[in-house]
């Protein structure tokens, strides 16, 4: 009851002179701490939210725009090519502002409009340059200059200095691949465990899948992979993670184990201790954004959003299937 007392933040008491109250000035500072942390975070994940958003530009390329629009004005050079005029004609508020105060506010806005054209432009073209896959069937060693070429491309389009989820909405989706070539890898990854007359019923059976029911379910699955990034993330997690009942712990979540070569102590509590900081470092990286993407040969982008599930969720057991309630935290898809 001791410590109950001391966390309450101001106590009084009744007295027949009146009330006596008694504010509690390290309880006081011990709410303004948490919510100061709180207000860090919040901006924090605005401010990640606003590098993201713009990434492979940044905002400070946005200044440089507007420097750039407003230094032709000056040289009086229209870069907008009458837009700029356009604008300033049309502005709501053009009667409470002067001529030179209207003239600003519309590069303002044509500055801004063509900043965002750009880092679309930006953000589709290296979409497009993640779309090629030709990389992964060449020989190690003999890389053609084509290939070079747009090895160098992704690198100038991928940006500096990326935060964990900078690359999210630059990613192409997972294709979807034909029905035949789904049969035929389906055919070879069983041919081995069949006897001759099973594999001929087993071929009859594919065969009869492609002209029947499969190009129904084709179709199904491409409205799927329009509307969503990943058309199997979420049903693998349905009928693999969350139906399974085998234990997770052993199976499917992250663990760390203290296999260090450098042994500064041999006693465990200790090392447990230090093991603990260093994880909960890494999740203060991880809630920040910090952490650098992973980035196949120095040049190919991958997804990030695993990470998000790295610490807190977990799978509650049902009749059916289990849920996996998810930390707060804005991301919500998957790519590959």
């Amino acid at each position: 009851m001791a410590e109950a007392h001391q966390a309450v933040a101001f106590q009084f008491t009744v007295t027949p002179d009146g009330i006596d109250l008694h504010l509690s000035h390290e309880a006081l500072k011990q709410v303004y701490l948490s919510g100061r942390r709180s207000w860090n975070k919040r901006f924090i994940r605005f401010k990640n939210g606003c590098l993201t958003g713009v990434y492979p530009a940044s905002p400070s390329s946005w200044l440089f725009v507007v420097v750039a629009v407003m230094a032709t004005m000056y040289a009086r050079v229209d870069p907008s090519l009458g837009m700029i005029s356009r604008i300033r004609d049309h502005l709501p508020a053009s009667g409470f502002l002067s001529s030179q105060s209207q003239s600003v506010l519309s590069a303002l806005l044509f500055s801004t409009v063509l900043w965002m054209a750009l880092v679309f432009t930006m953000r589709q073209t290296l979409k497009l340059l993640l779309s090629y896959q030709g990389w992964m069937f060449m020989e190690h060693g003999k890389i053609p200059t084509s290939t070079k070429l747009w090895q160098i491309l992704v690198q100038i389009f991928s940006g500096r200095k990326p935060l964990l989820y900078s690359f999210q909405t630059s990613l192409p989706r997972l294709p979807v691949p034909a029905i035949h070539d789904t049969t035929q890898r389906y055919l070879v990854s069983v041919r081995h465990l069949l006897d001759e007359e099973q594999w001929k019923r087993t071929q009859a059976l594919a065969r009869d899948f492609e002209v029947t029911v499969g190009p129904r379910l084709q179709w199904y699955l491409k409205l799927k992979s329009w509307w969503a990034n990943n058309y199997v993330s979420d049903w693998w997690e349905e009928y693999v993670y969350l139906r399974g009942r085998s234990p997770i712990m052993v199976n499917s979540n992250y663990f760390a184990m203290d296999f260090l070569y450098f042994i500064p102590t041999g006693v465990q509590t200790a090392r447990a201790a230090n093991a603990i900081y260093a994880m909960l470092l890494y999740r203060r990286k991880l809630e920040r954004e910090q952490i650098r993407p992973f980035i196949g040969l120095n040049t190919i982008p991958t997804c990030s959003w695993q990470y998000e599930r790295m610490f807190n969720p977990c799978r509650i057991p049902g009749i059916e299937a289990g849920m996996c309630p998810l930390p707060h935290t804005p991301r919500s898809e998957e790519h590959t």
